[in-house]
């Protein structure tokens, strides 16, 4: 935390004129991955604070796909966002003036991480990646990174094309889809983010299983893990780079505090149980940059 007020402070004293500058509104766009109202209730208590903060309305976004907030904060319309390292990748290679970075979320066990998991039904006798072969496999979101980047590519190099490894390879539209999906059997097996810490049972202590299980849509214990990818970097929250510095700092330290101020609050945010969010900078996502760029041809 000191770290952090270190680094608010040093920028707070460059912003000069960008600090006079006032706003009439802020808007918060939240990832897809799960039912609209579900993401809206979940972020209200952090609405209410940012609203009482900067004393301007503040309103929720809710996209369908992941692409709606991107977009919404290349062209303006969105302030604030929590990325995924992939979704992070792809806003900054449209415009590399459109963010900063600024904080990202630390597990429970100091760690600022999370893996891709593969699940299946567990009455569907798929325990392996082996077994779902020739059955139909879902990933979440084309701009997801443990939805889609990060799995495909890892998936891809052990089993080559996988729409000839699988009878069918699907987008489900996010996280929540594709467990549900995988629960009421439209989908043999699909990927979804955790932070793999804890018990399976309770949907690991944070992420989309955990989320889902919160809300009653799924019992873990009807699902299996089949596969795990290597850790991926935990996205990075980010502002709009235009606001005035005072507002980027404002929110900034609003959510560097959430678990001191408002643990419940924290918890709906982050997903589940975690310890903090803590800074975090560009660089740490050069190699997902990289991956990103490969993967589009760039």
């Amino acid at each position: 935390m000191k770290k952090l007020l270190a680094l608010l402070a040093a920028t707070t004293a460059l912003a000069g004129a960008a600090s006079a500058q006032g706003i009439t509104e802020f808007r918060i766009g939240i990832l897809g991955g799960e039912n609209a109202q579900d993401r809206m209730t979940s972020h209200e208590c952090f609405r209410l604070m940012v609203e009482t903060e900067l004393g301007v309305p503040v309103k929720l976004f809710t996209p369908a796909d992941y692409d709606g907030v991107i977009q919404g904060l290349l062209g303006g319309t969105i302030d604030f966002g929590w990325l995924g390292a992939s979704a992070y990748a792809k806003t900054y290679l449209t415009d590399p003036n459109a963010v900063d970075v600024v904080l990202t979320k630390q597990n429970t066990d100091g760690t600022t991480g999370y893996y891709s998991i593969g699940f299946a039904r567990r009455d569907s006798g798929i325990t392996s990646l082996a077994d779902a072969r020739g059955k139909v496999f879902a990933f979440a979101d084309p701009n997801s990174t443990s939805g889609y980047l990060v799995p495909a590519a890892e998936l891809s190099e052990s089993l080559g094309k996988l729409d000839a490894y699988f009878s069918e390879v699907r987008m489900s539209g996010g996280h929540e889809q594709s467990i549900v999906g995988v629960n009421n059997g439209t989908f043999a097996a699909a990927v979804a983010w955790a932070d793999g810490l804890g018990d399976w049972a309770d949907g690991y202590n944070s992420g989309a299983f955990r989320k889902a299980a919160d809300a009653g849509l799924i019992d873990m214990n009807n699902l299996v893990e089949i596969w795990r990818s290597r850790l991926i970097p935990e996205g990075p929250i980010v502002l709009r780079r235009a606001l005035p510095q005072d507002v980027k700092d404002k929110v900034t330290k609003l959510v560097a505090d959430l678990h001191e101020t408002d643990k419940a609050c924290a918890y709906n945010v982050a997903a589940g149980a975690a310890l903090d969010f803590v800074p975090v900078t560009h660089e740490d996502y050069l190699g997902i940059i990289a991956a990103r760029r490969l993967q589009e041809g760039m």
